[in-house]
């Protein structure tokens, strides 16, 4: 087995691990970014989900190199693709107008960026970028370091070793966490620890919020696309939640649950046509792309990105240690997504009265992927470090703070970012919890485990409960604590110190802080605010040309 030696390992490359090797190797590290899928990105291209945002995020509420990705996904249309002049020239293009987010683009392109901006790094050899490669070990080098982390390659079923002062664990479930014996929780937490209103009376360890299989699917009215019938369809077909609330219907079927209310609410969905404006359908809810936005046919139909409460996969988590159990859950997450698309194709009730799409097909060219489904699931909730701090539900939530116009300030803050506390339904039967949320920082103190001095999250893996994870989970603050983590490790290898040291000393902290903004990281949010503007579905950038 060979060995590797580098700065910083990063276990890894999606949203948060690619945001961190960005900061650590533009600082001159050396970084060895490892991925076990074949695309980086995580949740903004393998998980096909576009940006999760705020209603601010045009003009503040994220780090310069979150803009600069956003920035540039804008520019790649605009150089590559048949656009009409009004939306070219629109500084806000929205190549999917997905009501859902300012800024709804394709897997591929948000992969083609994140490349671009890794590129140089990997050109002068400060970077290397091991795609296929899956987490196989871990090395202590006494009780609180790591010595090395083992990899594997998928492609040739070898193991290489890595050795480095520093390593990040930027995986989805925090898998480093288990192998390396980092303290983490999982799940739901007791009130009587965290103090939290919405928190349980007992733990529940094994109560995690839902995963999903994305998909994305286009339309031609006069086709015929429905295929052999999927595995266990009428199992899916039948399937009623058992939630608490109680789902008001099977999964499959257009009745569902207002979040914020937990009324009963129609979902309307018709790639015919649909109502303008926020929360006009399902089809416009998460479009990738508009074709109306383009040149006169040069798009046959627009894009829709799937990822609707049907496909919530409740029936078990993956942060277990059973390999054959967290396969057979993904197994059937992934039927359960086939399952909505061929009812989506033959049975679902459409407006005028009849059944199914049968031209609807799913795209596989677009998820990079031969059945057509994403090529990872969507992951809502990670393993989470027991950390120095922990951002709880009284720090962040508006019934929490009365009056407040942001969330408790942060003397250590690495950056902000805002989302309403959105937990989706749970392995351990509870339904949505949609809590009303305040512009919050991220503290420095959340990204420090209470033991380990080596190893440090840079994802959703930080110290937050399974309440606040709902807000610090969606990507730009997954991209700022990447890129925060990274950076830290760059501050500390220069400076001769421990994280712990930075956080603990309050010259070392104030320096580190300075040198985040000069990176472009914000640490305040202005004080003037209007709550209701930062809604991120209140405020849709919805637009037509």
């Amino acid at each position: 087995m060979e060995t590797y030696n580098t700065d910083i390992l990063i276990v890894g490359g999606g949203t948060g691990g690619c945001a961190a090797a960005l900061a650590a190797a533009r600082a001159g590290r050396r970084v060895i970014m490892t991925e076990g899928c074949d695309w980086i990105g995580g949740q903004l291209t393998a998980q096909a989900v576009p940006p999760d945002e705020h209603g601010w995020i045009e003009h503040c509420g994220c780090t310069a190199s979150y803009r600069a990705f956003r920035d540039q996904v804008r520019a790649h249309y605009r150089a590559f693709y048949p656009l009409k002049p009004g939306p070219r020239d629109y500084p806000y293009l929205n190549p999917g107008n997905g009501w859902v987010s300012p800024l709804c683009h394709e897997p591929r392109v948000g992969l083609s960026v994140l490349q671009s901006l890794l590129r140089p790094h990997v050109t002068a050899g400060r970077l290397q970028i091991w795609t296929d490669h899956e987490l196989v070990a871990t090395e202590a080098a006494g009780p609180d370091h790591l010595a090395a982390i083992i990899v594997r390659n998928l492609r040739t079923g070898t193991d290489k070793r890595v050795q480095a002062p520093y390593f990040l664990d930027a995986t989805e479930n925090g898998d480093v966490l288990p192998l390396a014996g980092v303290e983490y929780v999982t799940g739901a937490e007791a009130r009587s620890d965290t103090g939290e209103p919405d928190a349980k009376s007992e733990a529940q360890p094994d109560n995690v919020q839902a995963f999903s299989f994305c998909f994305v699917m286009d339309h031609d009215p006069h086709a015929d696309h429905v295929g052999p019938e999927p595995a266990n369809y009428h199992h899916w077909r039948s399937d009623v939640p058992q939630l608490t609330p109680p789902w008001p219907g099977p999964w499959l079927g257009w009745a569902g649950l207002n979040p914020r209310t937990m009324q009963v609410f129609p979902y309307r969905f018709d790639p015919t046509g649909e109502p303008i404006g926020p929360f006009g359908g399902l089809w416009g809810f998460r479009r990738i792309l508009d074709r109306r936005l383009f040149a006169d046919g040069a798009f046959p139909s627009d894009l829709c990105l799937v990822n609707w409460p049907m496909i919530d996969y409740i029936g078990g988590h993956l942060h277990g240690n059973d390999a054959a159990a967290r396969d057979q859950h993904v197994a059937k997450a992934r039927e359960q997504s086939q399952a909505l698309f061929y009812w989506l194709q033959t049975e679902a009730p459409r407006p005028d009265g009849g059944q199914g799409w049968p031209g609807l097909r799913l795209r596989g060219d677009i998820t990079g992927t031969q059945d057509g489904l994403a090529k990872m699931p969507y992951i809502r909730e990670s393993r989470r470090i027991r950390a120095e701090f922990t951002v709880r539900q009284q720090h962040v939530a508006q019934s929490c703070r009365p009056g407040a116009i942001r969330a408790e300030p942060f003397e250590d803050s690495i950056g902000i970012g805002y989302y309403r506390i959105d937990l989706h339904p749970t392995t351990g039967g509870d339904n949505y919890l949609d809590v009303g949320n305040l512009p919050f920082q991220i503290p420095l103190g959340a990204l420090i485990p209470r033991r380990f001095e080596n190893l440090l999250p840079a994802a959703k893996n930080i110290g937050t409960t399974h309440i606040t994870n709902g807000c610090y989970r969606l990507h730009p603050v997954e991209w700022n604590i990447g890129e925060a983590a990274g950076e830290l490790l760059a501050h500390c290898l220069e400076h001769g110190m421990t994280p712990r040291h930075v956080h603990r000393d309050a010259a070392r902290r104030e320096a580190f802080q300075s040198r985040l903004v000069a990176r472009g990281f914000e640490l305040e949010w202005p004080v003037n605010l209007d709550l209701d503007a930062g809604d991120p579905h209140a405020h849709a950038s919805y637009r037509y040309y």
